[in-house]
């Protein structure tokens, strides 16, 4: 028998063993969650609605750290539910401030084979300490937190193999922007991607959440690294040597596919707009003019990754048609530049620095100008995403950012000499106190909630008969912010459903909301990958508060998915790309006898009155997920079987 990766093995230690099959239903139990301020109002919300008395996880996290622009007082009143609910319900929370839920999670709560859901598609940063980190939508994540298992389809594990040793200036964002190259956007939806080969021992802790961070951006269900001596270093930096456990693959372990990337022949990498996965070498696009770039998110704003920018900033100026801004991932890593000198050595140089928080990566500040071209770290450059529609967002490394800055120009790293050494501490500053750990008397907490907290949308039974308009008609890799846009004005009402619906499809179709609420509801068509990207559950939440009743795409993205039928929309599938061409906005469509085929069949029916025509589409649903759509949504579900 052949021996087991490392997702059997976390599997194997939650009590599944041996692993299901390939598309087989998995339970998963979750030891820690962590949700952010976006998508954490919802989730408050809806655990709430579960009528638990506590969390029931080893560790559950609230952070904030999307939206802390506090221009009005709606992002102030989410933070002050935000903080009470912690307190009265059992979890921690993480100020504005703070940092970055995925770096502070990794420097502060990470623990190797422990598994993470997180309201967040970023959450597989985890991976890069060994963690089985996966992001979902927030009904997934406080249904975690109430101590139900995460229901999800057992995923193919693809074994990327890495060999020889990175070149000077090559670093681990050229790793993962390789991956994108060779996987596409939609190449990891169903997959986890686990790390092996004799490479990962060059990999920092840092490095290897870097690429674990942008698995999101292939699809990726989850990514793993190995807990080894490189993990056991980074976890006693930070003073939590105790929570090291081992975590490794058996030499004889089993994949779906290997993938082998030779670290020695990677050189610097850069995506084009709009999609993370149109990459090409940074040496083809050398000497386009930049008017920003902007250094932080998620993906690389570890001390390593910044204080390799002050190094190379030391003494030199950004060039002054070029905005330099950079933002630290937590106060850790901003007290730790301080306490080196290295922060100096930025300020200098006349870089601006920001609050340790997503910011610029969803658009929340330092938008670019008109037309400007902007040089991001970050995970994602979608159209629209940093807050200027006509932006055009490259991403790349720290270093091929900050080389770039300093030359106001995109430039390959390598012609700029070797890279300034730079030492790494021993030990990190702990700033453990600025956690605020729940109440011992949580009966005397009152959840506090300002006006822009609105209560939870409900669904509605499906009916016997499904009919409406093709209210838009979209085509592949549909990404979660054009579904519903961020910025700083949307995300302040991601408490307000009825106020943040107007928004749905707002960038590419201003009048969808009225026209959803004129026809009285309807359907969304689409090509493959539909709902890419965030996972942020507004998506669907704010489509199913419109009337929105069915979705029919060539494929979905994974966590959209599964938010769809979470709350009560369903997900069709088109048989054959000639049924998507031959349906047009306006047509009226009308699928009968619904739940008698929903309980019976994989295929429904759908007549396009219009058109005069009839095509199937496929129901990819398994027995739990039909029931919840047809109550309504998991919520109504819930409370049917407890009725």
């Amino acid at each position: 028998m052949p021996g087991k990766n490392l997702f059997e093995r976390i599997l194997e230690t939650h009590g599944i063993s041996p692993a299901p099959g390939q598309g087989e239903p998995i339970e998963l139990l979750i030891d820690q969650t962590l949700t952010q301020d976006a998508t954490g109002t919802m989730a408050c919300l809806q655990f709430e609605a579960l009528e638990v008395s506590r969390v029931a996880t080893k560790r559950s996290v609230s952070y904030v750290d999307h939206n802390t622009f506090q221009a009005g007082f709606q992002n102030s009143d989410d933070h002050r539910f935000l903080q009470s609910f912690a307190a009265r319900y059992g979890v921690i929370f993480s100020g504005p401030g703070n940092g970055i839920c995925h770096q502070i999670h990794l420097e502060r709560f990470g623990v190797p084979g422990d598994t993470l859901l997180g309201s967040d598609s970023h959450t597989s940063t985890g991976g890069g300490l060994g963690m089985l980190a996966i992001g979902a939508g927030g009904l997934d994540v406080a249904m975690a937190m109430a101590g139900h298992p995460f229901p999800l389809t057992c995923p193919e594990v693809v074994l990327v193999r890495l060999e020889g040793v990175l070149s000077p200036w090559v670093t681990a964002k050229d790793v993962i922007l390789k991956l994108l190259q060779r996987v596409s956007v939609k190449g990891g939806v169903g997959k986890v991607f686990e790390y092996g080969g004799p490479g990962v021992a060059t990999l920092s802790v840092p490095e290897r959440a870097t690429i674990a961070n942008m698995g999101a951006e292939a699809g990726a269900t989850s990514s793993i690294f190995p807990g080894d001596e490189v993990t056991f270093r980074f976890l006693k930096s930070q003073g939590r040597e105790k929570d090291f456990r081992p975590l490794s693959a058996d030499p004889d372990a089993s994949y779906a596919e290997v993938l082998t990337i030779d670290l020695g022949e990677l050189e610097p990498m850069v995506a084009r707009p709009h999609m993370p996965d149109r990459v090409c070498p940074v040496r083809e696009i050398a000497g386009l003019k930049l008017d920003q770039v902007v250094i932080g998110s998620c993906t690389n704003s570890s001390y390593i990754d910044l204080a390799n920018v002050a190094a190379i900033l030391k003494g030199r100026s950004v060039r002054p048609e070029t905005s330099l801004v950079i933002a630290p991932g937590s106060r850790q890593v901003l007290a730790a530049l301080a306490e080196s000198g290295a922060l100096g050595d930025i300020i200098k140089a006349g870089a601006r620095v920001l609050e340790c928080a997503c910011g610029p990566c969803i658009g929340i500040g330092q938008s670019p100008p008109t037309d400007g071209v902007s040089l991001r770290t970050f995970n994602r450059n979608f159209k629209g995403r940093s807050g200027t529609q006509s932006a055009q967002v490259y991403l790349s490394s720290p270093q091929v950012a900050v080389v770039s800055a300093l030359k106001g120009e995109v430039a390959d790293p390598r012609s700029f000499g070797q890279p300034a050494k730079v030492d790494i501490p021993e030990a990190f500053p702990v700033i453990d106190y600025l956690f605020v750990p729940p109440s011992d008397h949580p009966d005397a907490v009152n959840v506090v909630r300002g006006p822009n907290i609105k209560p939870l949308p409900r669904g509605h039974a499906m009916p016997e008969t499904l009919k409406g308009e093709v209210l838009i008609r979209l085509g592949d890799d549909i990404t979660t912010d054009d579904i519903m846009p961020a910025g700083a004005h949307i995300m302040s009402l991601r408490s307000n459903i009825p106020a943040i619906s107007e928004y749905v499809f707002s960038h590419s179709d201003p009048d969808f909301a009225k026209r959803v609420r004129d026809r009285g509801g309807g359907f969304i068509v689409a090509g493959r990958n539909y709902g890419q990207g965030s996972s942020r559950e507004h998506a669907a939440l704010a489509p199913m508060a419109l009337g929105i009743k069915g979705v029919i795409a060539r494929s979905f993205a994974r966590i959209h998915r599964a938010n769809l039928i979470n709350f009560g929309i369903l997900p069709m599938t088109f048989m054959t790309g000639e049924d998507l061409e031959q349906i047009e906005p306006g047509d009226r469509i009308i699928i009968e006898d619904v739940i008698r085929l929903l309980k019976n069949s994989r295929t429904l029916r759908v007549q396009n009155r219009t058109q005069s025509s009839t095509f199937e589409v496929c129901i990819d649903l398994d027995r739990r997920e039909k029931d919840v759509v047809m109550a309504g949504g998991l919520l109504e579900f819930l409370r049917l079987r407890r009725s």
